[in-house]
């Protein structure tokens, strides 16, 4: 594996948003993520969970909902506004407002027609959903007090409301209450003096009603005739969410006290069909208020205050061990957030609403570094390029021994007016800009400026948004991957598409082009390793004999995607790539591990005997000395920069928990 000298990076403050919010999109499988910052993230269930989009959002427009109708998705927030998203181009469609004050929760029914939105000022408004745009219908009758939370009727012609001290059920075709809307307090079992906060329903398709509430208690209801059927004290606090599976038979819950409970509907005596909702499973995955939860076929999916996006499998949904049964804890982006300028020995780190760049100091050996000193903090905004939603940003870095000094390049072209991503050919000399469409704008960098020169589009057409651009060495070539799976190759020199990549089944989470070879090295969310020739326009030897060979169970049962490929220098055949947890120097000079072999640790090997040691060796070489990592990269001199963000401090950060369990309550 070699030893380097170690650049450790821990002073990265990366801090997660909250999460507020999911969705789930059961035809494609999509699930809608919602931070409190305004972020929407949309992961692929079938694709390892793998994150193939993240919309930015703004402060101020927090989401406090998220509503899927068909393939299209819609957020509320308590700023009022309803939103519709680009998703093919990661940015927000149009936004309306719903004219009711803060918005508590927003609902499709399962037709996809309409949508409905709990709004402060005691109104459930109806949209009908168009075409291009939602429009405004009729408001059901009006209440007092903020509605809360909704679910309608699996029919669409009913809705179901919670809200303060009450339940009401609203006919969606006349607007009005129906004949046996709920009463108040007593419908809750809650005392006249204390207040009781409906935060989550659900409406069933044989009409039963379950409703979580502040009082901690899950309850099942007769829609019918308004009574109680059953009570469940879940917590001493509040139960903030409710989800059920898509047939009915199991309900998850989550509480502020950070636990998910799961609920499923058993017949009580063997052989009678007479069923009743069981509390079956506690779940203790979360520090923090659980703020959203979801039923997602084999796995309940949950989020909340703590950051984490935690899939818990259900193991008795699951026939055999794999990636679907592992628990999955998502802590940070699959994408990278950490840029590297090798020979200048530079860090740029990307926080949501400014940037900040670090000179990398002298290392001291023994895998030690002197303290890095910070040069330049580039707040809300060689050469720096970065792009927010709404426009597209050039400076010009020039170093110069320990002097620094930045200047703004105030005329671009006009084309270049935002970015998906952003990538520098390796002399600095062209920029490439991911637009719309799966479209790349290129530009010429000099001393006089940015000039524009054309834009690529790839053969198939795709109006995906690329999340990935690699650029060769040479400056010959330059590779975009879309989330439609897409790979295009294009020719630098004649500046037209080259090839297309065959498409492989999971998403590109990382790739680069090898600097000798000119091969395209791809890692794939479900783990799996392509090298693609360029020239050849065909796989590489190798690349065939790991899909003829197969990879390691160890490495394909990891439960974080590659964010990060790169090479060393001195010895091409060296591939350097790293998760969370670990980062890997791929040999291809050495056999592929088979399914006997362990993923020994160096300090283990060296202390093994030359011919054991022999026996033992494998393309894969391991590292997991390191805390959680953001990025790894090999510099020109041969240093490894790792920087790394201990899930430790992320936790230190956070606020205390609502709801503190104490020592023997």
């Amino acid at each position: 594996m070699g030893e380097f000298n170690v650049h450790r990076v821990r002073f990265f403050d990366y801090m997660p948003s909250a999460i507020r919010a999911l969705a789930f999109q059961p035809q494609r499988e999509r699930i809608a993520v919602a931070r409190t910052d305004g972020t929407v993230e949309i992961f692929n269930r079938a694709d390892c969970f793998f994150q193939e989009k993240v919309i930015p959002g703004r402060q101020q427009a927090a989401t406090e909902a998220l509503a899927w109708v068909g393939d299209r998705l819609f957020s509320a927030g308590l700023n009022g506004e309803i939103i519709e998203y680009d998703l093919d181009n990661n940015k927000t469609k149009y936004t309306i407002d719903a004219y009711g004050g803060p918005i508590w929760s927003i609902t499709s029914n399962k037709q996809g027609t309409h949508l409905a939105v709990g709004c402060e000022d005691g109104t459930v408004k109806l949209f009908e959903v168009h075409e291009d745009r939602i429009q405004f219908e009729r408001n059901l009758a009006k209440q007092k007090g903020r509605i809360i939370s909704l679910s309608w009727h699996p029919s669409g012609s009913k809705i179901v409301a919670g809200m303060m001290d009450v339940i009401h059920i609203f006919d969606t075709e006349t607007g009005k209450l129906r004949a046996l809307a709920f009463p108040s307090y007593d419908l809750l079992g809650t005392s006249r003096s204390q207040e009781c906060v409906v935060w989550s329903v659900v409406y069933l398709s044989d009409g039963t009603i379950i409703s979580g509430d502040s009082a901690g208690k899950v309850k099942m209801w007769d829609s019918r005739t308004g009574t109680l059927i059953k009570s469940h004290q879940v917590t001493k606090w509040d139960v903030l969410t409710l989800s059920v599976s898509q047939d009915e038979t199991s309900l998850a819950v989550g509480t502020s006290e950070g636990h998910v409970v799961q609920f499923q509907f058993l017949s009580m005596v063997l052989g009678q069909e007479d069923k009743e909702w069981v509390r079956t499973r506690t779940f203790k995955n979360h520090t923090h208020d659980v703020r959203a939860v979801l039923e997602v076929n084999t796995a309940i999916v949950s989020g909340g205050m703590d950051t984490q996006f935690v899939v818990r499998p259900l193991l008795d949904k699951i026939d055999e061990r794999g990636q679907a049964s592992a628990l999955r804890n998502i802590q940070f982006p699959h994408r990278r957030l950490v840029s590297c300028a090798r020979k200048a020995g530079l860090l740029l780190f990307q926080y949501p609403g400014h940037l900040e760049l670090w000179r990398l100091g002298e290392s001291e050996g023994n895998g030690e570094r002197k303290r890095e000193n910070t040069t330049l903090s580039i707040k809300r905004k060689r050469w720096i390029a970065y792009s927010t939603v709404a426009s597209f940003r050039l400076y010009r870095l020039h170093c110069e021994n320990n002097n620094v000094s930045i200047i703004k390049v105030s005329k671009l072209p006009k084309v270049l007016s935002s970015a998906n991503q952003i990538c520098f050919s390796s002399d600095s000399s062209h920029l490439f800009v991911a637009s719309t469409c799966s479209s790349v704008h290129v530009a010429i960098l000099n001393q006089s400026g940015c000039k524009f020169v054309c834009t690529l589009k790839p053969k198939s057409g795709s109006g995906q948004a690329i999340n990935l651009l690699a650029a060769s060495e040479d400056g010959k070539w330059l590779a975009s991957a879309n989330s439609d799976h897409e790979v295009q190759i294009y020719n630098l020199n004649k500046m037209k598409p080259h090839c297309t990549v065959p498409v492989h089944s999971s998403g590109v989470s990382a790739m680069a082009i090898h600097p000798t070879t000119n091969n395209l090295f791809m890692v794939h969310a479900d783990q799996q390793l392509t090298e693609y020739s360029v020239e050849k326009k065909q796989y590489t030897d190798w690349s065939r004999q790991v899909q003829r060979h197969g990879l390691h169970s160890l490495w394909l049962e990891r439960d974080t995607p590659v964010t990060n490929v790169t090479f060393n220098p001195k010895n091409p055949a060296h591939i350097v790539l790293h998760d969370m947890y670990m980062f890997c120097i791929i040999d291809q000079t050495l056999p592929l591990p088979d399914q006997r072999s362990q993923f020994y640790n160096q300090l283990t090997l060296r202390s093994m005997p030359e011919k054991e040691r022999k026996k033992h060796s494998h393309a894969f070489k391991m590292c997991k000395i390191f805390k959680e990592l953001l990025f790894v990269e090999l510099m020109e001199d041969q240093s490894l920069v790792v920087v790394e963000r201990p899930l430790m401090d992320i936790t230190a950060q956070l606020p205390a928990p609502v709801r503190q369990k104490k020592f023997a309550t």
